[in-house]
């Protein structure tokens, strides 16, 4: 075994480079400079002024977008970026410097999450989007995904008191079993199956599959209901895309009203079977309506999936819109290297 040099670290990194290191991509495309004024509005009180000297924001903006990539949790973060030398370099930390710990991230995203400061990033990384050309266009397909957290083993009588609004006065008495206890997620059904969570609502635009929009429900909350919603008017089409489900004479004209073209799939009823006719409609309809799952599934099939470990709709919020953007951010990088090849 040769003795350690000076330059072994620089050299690893180089290799890492040559390899195509995506981390080394995100960093160079997302403009991070534009989210400092916002995210220092919310982190930096006067309180947090007084203390040492705290994380700079955007050092830990890159922290909370790596955990969203990989799905870690607040330790595990912290222990991959002190493992992984391109972890290291891409939060710009040199080896001898000191990393946020679990707790610090926690907070940090907690204030974030308080302020509903996520939705904001959001938005401002479309505008960048934008700057850079990629306008929505083609048309915006509507769907929504359910996005699981860890089940609540609840009896039946303490399901009904939370549906109620209430809390059950056995959780009341147990301070620490209560703030385990998400009592925003619901229960709901989708192909026979039973899932627990919230529902991710998302507005996705034909020509280049980015998330333009965004909702957070529970579970059981219908996928139309956040239709109207959603509707993005700056799309450079008409058209609305969405499956079945979505369908009503109500949806129908909201979106006339808007100047908006349905292009939502039609249903069957019993003893009325679709027509021939209505059921090419349909494939023809689908066969674009399709590329909204594509989404989902880049968001499912990362590290991790789309399990999100919160309690409560603020903190479900702030995570599903971190995956949201972490989604848009890799797809950019999709894009640009497309546009280069």
């Amino acid at each position: 075994m040769r003795q350690p040099g000076f330059f072994d670290a620089e050299r690893r990194l180089a290799v890492l480079s040559q390899k195509g290191d995506p981390l080394e991509a995100i960093a160079a495309l997302v403009p991070w400079e534009s989210f400092r004024a916002d995210i220092e509005a919310v982190v930096l009180t006067p309180e947090d002024m007084k203390k040492s000297q705290p994380f700079a924001a955007i050092l830990m903006l890159r922290m909370l977008i790596l955990q969203s990539l990989y799905n870690l949790s607040d330790e595990q973060i912290e222990y991959q970026v002190r493992n992984r030398m391109s972890f290291t370099r891409f939060l710009g930390l040199a080896f001898e410097d000191d990393v946020p710990d679990g707790t610090t991230l926690w907070m940090f995203r907690e204030k974030l999450a308080q302020a509903g400061l996520v939705e904001t990033l959001f938005d401002r990384f479309n505008q960048h989007l934008n700057a850079k050309g990629y306008l929505a266009r083609g048309g915006q397909m509507v769907d929504a995904a359910i996005v699981p957290v860890p089940k609540q083993r609840n009896s039946r009588e303490e399901n009904a008191t939370v549906k109620r609004g209430e809390t059950p006065a056995q959780w009341e008495q147990q301070p620490a079993k209560n703030r385990q206890k998400d009592k925003d997620a619901r229960w709901t059904k989708k192909h026979g199956k039973s899932f627990f969570g919230y529902k991710n609502h998302v507005n996705v635009d034909k020509v280049h599959k980015l998330i333009r929009d965004y909702q957070v429900t529970d579970a059981a909350v219908h996928d139309s209901r956040e239709l109207e919603t959603l509707l993005d008017d700056s799309n450079t089409s008409t058209e609305v895309f969405a499956d079945s489900a979505y369908r009503s004479a109500e949806v129908e004209e909201k979106l006339a009203a808007r100047g908006l073209r349905s292009r939502i799939c039609v249903r069957g009823m019993r003893g009325r079977p679709l027509s021939a006719a209505a059921q090419a409609a349909n494939r023809a309809k689908s066969r674009i309506r399709v590329r909204v799952e594509h989404v989902f599934a880049a968001q499912q099939t990362a590290p991790g999936g789309q399990l999100v470990r919160t309690i409560g709709t603020i903190r479900a919020r702030a995570k599903i819109g971190l995956q949201n953007l972490v989604y848009n951010i890799r797809r950019l990088a999709t894009l640009e290297r497309i546009a280069a090849a």
